[in-house]
């Protein structure tokens, strides 16, 4: 029943936008109050009267730099924006302990959304997600003492994380997890290429043979660790700069600035993940971004939030020890993520997410690198 009445509000909501959108497109179009810029973007004018969620609309427009070729592509994209606003209503009220709300990406349909900045390779075995901890040829790391672990913990105070964004978060995740193993090892932190991953990377998984890297299309981390030991390292960004789309290979072996010697699958238990982040740097991370279209700030903890659908891959750079409050349960620790989006979204590119629950399956494909 209640699934039924979301629904009608979705419609209801829908057709009212709509309605007013093509009212207000005739008048300011008898009006001349909205324009075709002179590269051909149809974009919204100062003086023409808004309403209601057109005006939410416009603002987004604004804030983020949106254009849109067409009037029809204008009306589109505010008819999925309404529908947004409807889902980051549901998220609030799921994820409490969170703020939800108007994002960059409010104008993407979930499939766009998951096709544009996801990207994690599915498996096909069946489970609906990415590879998980077992699932690879590679054996499991062994377990660490977490006796004495710090309460709280943060990679980006101790310099090992670099600030940047990557369209393919498998290729973000496995960038970021070897040049925090880098600058332990050496000291030095460098900005890698994850552009030589997108375009050079076509490794498949020793047991999921569809399981393969292939650029936006989507990867996995352990596929990319194998192909650059294989490839014989990886080169700085500088290099072999990102670009935005998958090209042809251009990776020179004299331009190598590091060199993987092994990686291994962190246990599920979510104290051994926070022994290895500690002892071993940051980690290359999958989870089940449902909730992070709209995701503003605070610390994310839904009340349901599937941990078998795996499909972004982050990096995970530490841990607080109180963050959140469910009044039942009281404050609660947090893990520290670095997505790959930017830092207009979230808290400055940064998303908070409940520990020791396997919220949104976080504890289920993680991973570490060790450089030469």
């Amino acid at each position: 029943m209640q699934k039924t009445s979301i629904t009608l509000l979705r419609i209801t909501i829908l057709v009212i936008v709509l309605t007013l959108n093509f009212v207000s497109i005739i008048v300011s179009g008898e009006n001349n109050q909205t324009t075709i810029s002179h590269n051909n973007i149809y974009q919204v004018v100062e003086n023409r009267k808004l309403i209601g969620v057109e005006r939410k609309f416009v603002s987004f427009i604004k804030e983020y730099g949106k254009e849109y070729t067409t009037r029809e592509e204008y009306v589109r994209r505010m008819a999925i924006f309404a529908g947004n606003l409807v889902r980051a209503a549901e998220h609030q009220a799921l994820d409490p302990t969170a703020v939800h709300g108007v994002t960059p990406y409010m104008d993407l349909d979930p499939e766009e959304f998951e096709m544009m900045f996801t990207g994690l390779k599915p498996g096909t075995s069946g489970s609906g997600g990415g590879l998980r901890n077992g699932d690879s040829a590679r054996a499991e790391a062994p377990r660490l003492d977490v006796r004495g672990l710090p309460r709280s913990f943060d990679w980006r105070e101790k310099g090992a994380v670099t600030h940047g964004t990557c369209g393919s978060c498998w290729a973000f995740s496995t960038t970021g997890a070897i040049e925090g193993a880098n600058f332990i090892a050496t000291g030095k932190l460098l900005s890698l290429s994850e552009q030589q991953l997108v375009d050079c990377d076509h490794k498949c998984d020793v047991k999921e043979k569809k399981a393969c890297d292939n650029g936006c299309h989507g990867g996995l981390m352990t596929n990319a660790y194998n192909y650059l030991m294989e490839a014989g390292g990886l080169e700085e960004e500088q290099s072999y700069p990102y670009s935005g789309k998958q090209g042809e290979c251009q990776f020179n072996p004299k331009k190598v600035a590091v060199k993987l010697e092994n990686f291994t699958t962190i246990p599920l238990d979510e104290e051994q993940i926070a022994a290895y982040l500690v002892n071993r740097g940051p980690l290359a991370v999958g989870l089940n971004a449902v909730f992070m279209q709209t995701y503003v700030g605070g610390v994310s903890c839904p009340l349901i939030c599937g941990k078998r659908w795996i499909n972004h891959g982050v990096l995970l750079v530490g841990y607080a020890e109180k963050g959140y409050s469910i009044l039942r349960f009281g404050y609660k620790p947090y893990w520290i993520i670095k997505n790959s989006w930017g830092a207009k979204w979230g808290e400055n590119g940064y998303y908070k997410l409940c520990r020791g629950h396997g919220m949104c399956g976080i504890n289920t494909m993680v991973s570490a690198v060790v450089t030469q």
